[in-house]
């Protein structure tokens, strides 16, 4: 896969972001078909994944991203499959502290700078997407990392 087809990927899933899909959804909308899935089902499979998981600020959506994506990329199929898991969590673990090393954190109320008391009040209600929380939001540009992440996994993965 050539650098300028994963740029485009890394630029959809922003657009995707900026449409109004969650973190979540708006990456693994942007790799999906390489797995087989259509945009439709990619978005609803990651939809409760947005805010944190369900807006309860827990682990950032577009780091959930990553997990899903890693997921269909290299997951074990077979139960007992102990080689395959180990195989598929060492690549989680890999791309998770890029993630973690490049954002701060990869928890979403500590990205966005959350506290407790404030997070203990989050609503299950989506914040509108306005010009206002674009602007004050850092979650395009973690939108953006998460799928560079990926895309940079894919290129070296797949380097002859």
């Amino acid at each position: 896969m050539s650098t300028q087809e994963l740029d485009k990927r890394v630029a959809l899933a922003v657009e995707n972001f900026m449409s109004g899909y969650g973190c979540c959804q708006s990456v693994v909308a942007a790799f999906a078909d390489l797995y087989g899935l259509d945009e439709v089902m990619a978005k609803r499979v990651a939809a409760g994944f947005g805010g944190g998981v369900g807006r309860l600020r827990m682990m950032c959506g577009a780091v959930s991203a990553i997990v899903m994506l890693v997921g269909l990329d290299c997951g074990q199929t077979e139960g007992d499959d102990r080689e395959g898991k180990s195989a598929c969590y060492k690549v989680v673990q890999e791309l998770l502290a890029k993630s973690k090393e490049q954002n701060g954190s990869l928890i979403c109320a500590e990205i966005l700078g959350i506290k407790g008391n404030e997070k203990a009040a989050c609503s299950y209600v989506p914040s509108p997407r306005t010009a206002e929380y674009y602007r004050t939001r850092p979650c395009a540009a973690k939108v953006e990392s998460a799928a560079r992440i990926f895309a940079e996994y894919l290129s070296d993965k797949y380097k002859t």
